[in-house]
């Protein structure tokens, strides 16, 4: 009987130091940093299309909904290179208190809202479209070692800035290694706007090259969804 208690205790500890081991952690989903830039340029449908606005919105959140605990979501507008022109920033922290459902609803209700908010001078339609310096900035808020992070881009891709003006036929720049280890940059609306095929496809092409330049494992570019 003494040898079968031994044998018991020694299993349970077994069990219990299987289930607290770091391997036993690594189950667990981490938690991730969610960027969504919302492109306040003129040649955005984005900005003056409710219809639009509604579906990309729609499309933004089923990106959200699955999130883990801790995960953070940061939404900011971009456009011209101007800090009090893209003054909303929303930041969000998915917790027992604020589910995932509830995050990616706000977060949703917030873009469908913003040919209205155009509309109604809350928010300013934009003459520039500076992706790039957004990005750069960005990258200064994440840490792809403490967190899985994601970048959503709510843009037609068309930068026009002092870097380039893809619609005219210029190229990105080389970036920098701004996102070492980074999961994944998605742009929703890729070509929007661009009035054709080949536009589309360049413009996609162009993001694809910076996105894996600047360290994301994964480049996504949709036109529509």
């Amino acid at each position: 009987m003494r040898l079968f208690r031994i044998a018991c205790a020694a299993a349970l500890a077994a069990s219990l130091s299987l289930a607290l081991s770091p391997a036993g952690a690594d189950e667990m989903p981490r938690p991730q940093t969610v960027i969504i830039g919302l492109d306040m340029s003129k040649s955005n449908p984005l900005v003056e299309d409710p219809a639009y606005a509604a579906r990309v919105a729609q499309r933004t959140a089923a990106e959200l909904e699955a999130l883990s605990l801790k995960s953070r979501v940061m939404l900011r507008t971009f456009g011209s290179y101007d800090t009090s022109a893209n003054a909303l920033k929303v930041d969000e922290v998915v917790s027992a208190r604020s589910k995932p459902q509830a995050v990616a609803e706000g977060m949703s209700a917030i873009i469908a809202a913003v040919p209205r908010l155009v509309q109604e001078g809350k928010l300013k339609a934009q003459g520039y479209t500076n992706v790039v310096s957004f990005l750069e900035n960005m990258s200064q808020l994440v840490d792809c070692d403490a967190s899985e992070v994601r970048v959503i881009l709510l843009t037609d891709g068309f930068e026009d800035s002092e870097y380039t003006k893809l619609a005219s036929g210029g190229s990105l720049p080389m970036p920098e290694r701004l996102y070492p280890g980074c999961a994944e940059m998605m742009m929703l609306g890729v070509g929007q706007g661009g009035g054709s095929p080949s536009a589309t496809k360049r413009v996609r092409e162009q993001w694809a090259q910076w996105a894996e330049g600047a360290g994301f494992e994964k480049f996504t570019g949709l036109y529509d969804w």
